[in-house]
């Protein structure tokens, strides 16, 4: 059996599995564990202050 994936559902704001029905574009994800889906929208916030803060990000 393959290995489970977890996903961060924007719209129930909750952990769901790969057997859950939702839009591919409400969720985050794959994570490889629980956890790391529950920290799912820190580890975007961290990103975006990352990228903001990074002055050759997005340079050609």
């Amino acid at each position: 059996m393959a290995d489970k994936h977890f996903w961060y559902d924007l719209t129930t704001k909750s952990v769901i599995t790969d057997d859950n029905a939702t839009k591919a574009t409400d969720r985050l994800g794959p994570y490889a564990t629980r956890e790391e889906a529950e920290s799912a929208l820190a580890k975007v916030e961290e990103n975006n202050k990352s990228w903001d803060d990074d002055d050759d990000w997005g340079e050609d």
